[in-house]
């Protein structure tokens, strides 16, 4: 069994932040550049969701710090 990833690299905030950050930028490269509505659309919706998944990352360690019975352990 291979042993386990650091702390630091088992974190996924870092990347999903990053992933919505760039979302984001995209809309507003795509917004000034004149490009079409759908496409910044898609861009605006890929950051949206990237703010979904950190608030679903928050809510999870919020749960497993208070202890639910529910929450996973020991995901990074």
């Amino acid at each position: 069994m291979p042993p386990p990833l650091p702390r630091r690299l088992a974190d996924p905030r870092p990347v999903v932040g990053v992933g919505t950050l760039g979302w984001f930028t995209a809309a507003m490269v795509l917004l000034l550049a004149g490009e079409p509505p759908a496409w910044v659309w898609a861009c605006l919706i890929g950051g949206l969701l990237g703010l979904t998944g950190l608030a679903m990352i928050h809510w999870q360690l919020s749960a497993a710090r208070r202890g639910s019975r529910g929450a996973q352990r020991d995901l990074f």
